[in-house]
């Protein structure tokens, strides 16, 4: 495992900004509320997550689809409860 530092961090927040503002939406309240409670693996999976296309990683925040991998559903899941 790599260790996510304070320059990571702020280079993943970036990384959040979209080009949908539905998601954007959704990645700014979880940037507010639930972001900095994430622990290493959890911060690498939500990178992971980033990689998605756009429309695809709305889609799968509005839960019209989901994922196969269940690292990247449990950051869904705390991106769908915010």
């Amino acid at each position: 495992m790599t260790l996510i530092d304070a320059t990571e961090k702020k280079r993943i927040r970036w990384r959040s900004r979209r080009g949908l503002l539905e998601l954007d939406i959704v990645l700014e309240r979880f940037l507010a509320r639930g972001f900095d409670e994430l622990d290493q693996d959890q911060l690498a999976d939500y990178r992971r997550l980033l990689a998605l296309d756009d429309n695809d990683f709305l889609d799968v925040v509005n839960g019209k689809a989901d994922l196969d991998d269940p690292a990247l559903m449990a950051i869904v899941r705390l991106l769908r409860a915010v």
